[in-house]
């Protein structure tokens, strides 16, 4: 590289960051000073109500959560300091990941350092030449990353999107699969369960039910799902009534419902743990889950299984939140999950009005392109069963200030 290629890279990135802050796109990060819960102290504004977290049960500060991690570090310390088949696999991991299998009632499960890494693990690992994967076009980012590296890796494996939501979009594409000669192994259907931004749910059954026609295999990231849908918190699958079998793979995260700390997971059968263990990129270059984490996640999964009324206040809080918006003149997007996207369409806007918010005591994001679409930005409003009446009374509140 040339000193003059070199120095491009400080100006053109300057560029970038001045165009994001003319056009009021400039994101900043609020420091908190203390712990997550249903109001949070950001350096410079005080004591807030928090509405963008992902807290979706309350348990990032539950105390029994909290000591499961201090007892984690007391036992084992900072962490495994190796790959987990060198020497990074302690017992708390068995158990966490014993744990997650009886959640969902599978054979087996892995936990990773992210779900983010768990994408990147099971379609480079599981799928080969000859198989195609089919995806949701607004799947979460790890999915489409680690559907590219696999594709990247696997010579031969193929790769489409079907429209969102859409099973006459996936169906055609099922339809060209099993016509395509090149297509000559698994066909693998992979679907957010719950989708991040729009805050509405996969159609579970329809799926699965082209998935049985068709011979194909079903993914579900159920991140968003997972402690927040159906009646005792197992996922968008138990919202539609159908039992975990009926998933041939999970993929999810235990940075939200389920703790809030970090860490996510493959759950499904054993054979296919089995092969994640000996060949999964993630499992045989990356540390093993924090101790700490693997005990306060596995205490968050005890605590969802053992008082399911979570749920419950989970979902009452949504239905309040869904109509108090509704009547301050704001549109949400319908949906029954705890994901209230507030659609205002401008990048800008969005961002100045969330900063508006917080002057008013209420922390909420905006969030525009690249995250969503351009034309599409909005605030997210995300519920959490730690909110109580008068948490939500103040977003509507802040809401009716707030310029149109």
């Amino acid at each position: 590289m040339t000193m003059t290629a070199a120095a491009n890279f400080p100006s053109r990135t300057n560029e970038i960051l001045e165009s994001l802050r003319t056009s009021g796109q400039l994101k900043h990060l609020q420091m908190i000073e203390g712990p997550m819960d249903a109001t949070v102290r950001i350096r410079g504004k005080g004591e807030v109500v928090c509405l963008c977290s992902n807290n979706y049960l309350g348990l990032a500060n539950h105390p029994e959560v909290v000591e499961a991690a201090h007892e984690g570090i007391r036992k084992y310390g900072a962490g495994t300091a190796s790959v987990r088949f060198i020497c990074g696999t302690f017992d708390c991991h068995e158990k966490l990941e014993d744990r997650i299998a009886q959640f969902y009632g599978v054979e087996a499960s892995y936990s990773f350092t992210s779900c983010w890494n768990a994408n990147e693990a099971i379609f480079p690992t599981l799928c080969e030449a000859g198989d195609i994967i089919i995806s949701d076009e607004l799947n979460h980012a790890s999915i489409i990353d680690g559907i590219r590296l696999a594709v990247s890796i696997k010579k031969g494996l193929l790769r489409t999107v079907y429209r969102h939501g859409d099973l006459s979009s996936l169906r055609e594409k099922l339809t060209e699969a099993r016509s395509n000669p090149a297509i000559t192994g698994t066909i693998w259907i992979v679907t957010d369960g719950v989708f991040s931004m729009e805050g509405d749910i996969a159609d579970l059954p329809g799926i699965r039910g082209l998935c049985d026609e068709f011979g194909a295999l079903l993914i579900v990231d159920d991140s968003h799902g997972t402690g927040v849908m159906g009646a005792t918190g197992r996922g968008t699958h138990e919202h539609w009534g159908m039992p975990a079998t009926k998933i041939d793979y999970f993929t999810g995260t235990l940075g939200k419902a389920l703790g809030g700390a970090a860490g996510g997971y493959i759950a499904g059968s054993r054979l296919a743990i089995d092969l994640l263990i000996q060949r999964g990129r993630p499992t045989l270059f990356s540390n093993a889950l924090p101790c700490s984490v693997a005990c306060s996640a596995t205490k968050a999964i005890e605590v969802l299984m053992r008082e399911p009324q979570r749920v419950a206040k989970l979902r009452d809080n949504v239905e309040y939140a869904r109509a108090g918006i509704a009547a301050t003149g704001f549109s949400v997007l319908k949906s029954s999950t705890a994901i209230c996207p507030i659609i205002v369409h401008d990048t800008a806007k969005a961002i100045a009005m969330s900063r508006r918010l917080l002057d008013l005591g209420v922390f909420v994001i905006g969030f525009g392109f690249p995250v969503v679409p351009e034309g599409h930005a909005r605030l997210r409003v995300q519920i959490s069963a730690a909110h109580e009446r008068h948490h939500l009374d103040a977003l509507f509140t802040a809401l009716k200030k707030l310029d149109r």
